[in-house]
């Protein structure tokens, strides 16, 4: 073995990618963060796209359909990525509407 615990998941980056791109947090951070008229609301956005994320991928996925990025009892749900690329896509929209606006 390569010194690697056999119970212990491997996470790569293929497997990040997916949570940081799931399309339901993307336009819920870009949308909420496009609206925001404080920087400072951009933490509430991110938890707010964090839980509309989840909990729509939960259902798709308690459906048995297919979903970039999954919520299931057996694979990983990723929060803090979720929640950090939450952030980063409302920072941006935020960002962008200031730039517009001058």
């Amino acid at each position: 073995m390569n010194g690697v615990h056999p119970t212990v998941p491997v996470i790569h980056l293929w497997d990040w990618l997916p949570a940081a791109f799931d399309p339901v947090l993307v336009v819920l951070a870009v949308w909420l963060g496009w609206k925001a008229d404080q920087f400072g609301k951009v933490l509430i956005i991110g938890m707010i796209a964090l839980a509309v994320s989840v909990l729509v991928s939960w259902g798709i996925s308690s459906l048995g359909l297919p979903w970039i990025a999954p919520v299931r009892s057996d694979g990983l749900t990723l929060f803090p990525v979720r929640f950090v690329a939450a952030m980063l896509w409302a920072s941006g929209a935020y960002a962008a509407r200031r730039v517009v606006r001058r």
